[in-house]
């Protein structure tokens, strides 16, 4: 047998795991849990913060003051340090729109230890408490659009979670987010499987879009104290939440979007470069397990049956012919990889459909996750030159320089 046929045997092993023993990620049939309508609507405050956000603000923030919430709602767009006038815009908008009860405020630069955007979700949470006695919080991102039932489906949702979280709808128009954006998608839900982050194992994540956690949860965990210098912070908000006693749910969204565009390869670069290597701790350990396993499982299949197709060794029956051992005995190589690549197509179909795209682009996933590859790599270039996680003019080189 073939050294080649045992690695593409090994990556259809991996594809067979994947496929029935990790959580079925591959689904995207996860939505909000079953709504039951509370006898009595809790307050939310609504907490955005927002750091140069003036283009993107008209096409998202009119959505969040139309809500439909028979309860009582309230708005708190928190101004990073911005330079394009998001603050002016925000009240323009909530002026000639009206709708839910808009606070725009700024609290200036954050100390060293935080990031800008934990610092204003900080200075929302703090304002929202002395404004109203809000039971819950929803927190969104300044590009998240929100269709008018979105607060009261999150709300009804809540039940019995302390944390409910939407992954929402990525825009999707151009070439380059055909190919990367769903499969953006894709891979974090095989980071973090949806069907074990919702039950009692310490699988743990929330999509920073579209969060609604409950005040006394946010208080019992110290956050954001506690994740101050997080950079994928809605990750640690849900680690924090979970390991604190509380019940966390994430899902597939219908009606929440994200009107940011990508439109070209270098900005979706930035948008996953920034914190890839974050993603894996600094660790150079697990970077280079990374890559192994991008090889083995996206890599391999393509290659192998490629391969074993120029080669006329196709069919796994020529695992056992010219038994000579090394690269040059043995065939089966090349139907192991297809059958693996076909799993990998397969898996990555559902989530296609779910951005309505095209499913011949099913088999381009190895090429995407080659990219994502170089992507993460170029992340843990960028950590030791420095240079960290750079967003919106700020750059958070290294978690022990924080504090």
């Amino acid at each position: 047998m073939s050294v080649l046929t045992w690695i593409a045997g090994s990556s259809l092993l991996a594809w067979a795991w994947l496929l029935l023993g990790h959580g079925f990620f591959w689904r995207t049939d996860v939505r909000l849990p079953d709504r039951a309508e509370p006898n009595a609507w809790p307050a939310v405050a609504v907490i955005i913060p927002a750091r140069n956000e003036a283009e993107v603000l008209p096409s998202s923030l009119p959505s969040v003051l139309a809500q439909v919430y028979p309860g009582r709602a309230e708005v708190f767009l928190v101004d990073d340090g911005s330079t394009d006038g998001t603050g002016e815009v925000a009240r323009a908008l909530a002026v000639a729109h009206g709708g839910l009860p808009l606070t725009v405020a700024s609290p200036g630069p954050p100390p060293p230890g935080w990031t800008g955007k934990l610092w204003a979700v900080r200075h929302g949470v703090a304002l929202s408490g002395d404004r109203m006695d809000a039971e819950f919080l929803l927190l969104t991102d300044a590009d998240i659009a929100h269709g008018p039932e979105s607060l009261r489906e999150l709300v009804a949702s809540a039940g019995g979670f302390d944390l409910v979280s939407q992954m929402a709808r990525l825009r999707v128009v151009t070439g380059w987010e055909r190919l990367i954006v769903p499969a953006f998608v894709y891979f974090f839900a095989q980071l973090y499987p949806f069907r074990w982050i919702g039950g009692a194992g310490r699988t743990a994540a929330a999509a920073g879009g579209c969060v609604l956690v409950r005040r006394a949860a946010v208080e019992r965990a110290g956050l954001p104290e506690a994740i101050r210098h997080a950079v994928i912070d809605d990750v640690a908000l849900a680690r924090a939440v979970k390991s604190g006693g509380g019940r966390i749910w994430l899902g597939l969204a219908d009606r929440v979007d994200s009107v940011r565009p990508y439109p070209g390869l270098m900005e979706l670069w930035r948008m996953v470069s920034r914190s890839a290597y974050a993603q894996l701790r600094h660790n150079p350990l697990v970077l280079a397990g990374t890559v192994m396993g991008l090889w083995l499982v996206y890599l391999v299949p393509p290659f192998a049956a490629v391969g074993g197709a120029m080669t006329g060794a196709w069919w796994v029956s020529g695992l056992w012919a010219a038994g000579g051992g090394g690269w040059g005995g043995g065939g089966g190589g090349g139907g192991l990889g297809a059958a693996a690549w076909g799993v990998m197509a397969a898996t990555y179909a559902p989530m296609l459909r779910h951005y309505g795209q095209r499913l011949w682009l099913a088999p381009l996933l190895p090429f995407t996750a080659a990219l994502y590859l170089v992507m993460t790599i170029d992340s843990a270039v960028q950590h030791y030159r420095g240079q960290g996680a750079a967003w919106k003019g700020r750059t958070y080189a290294r978690p022990d320089a924080s504090g």
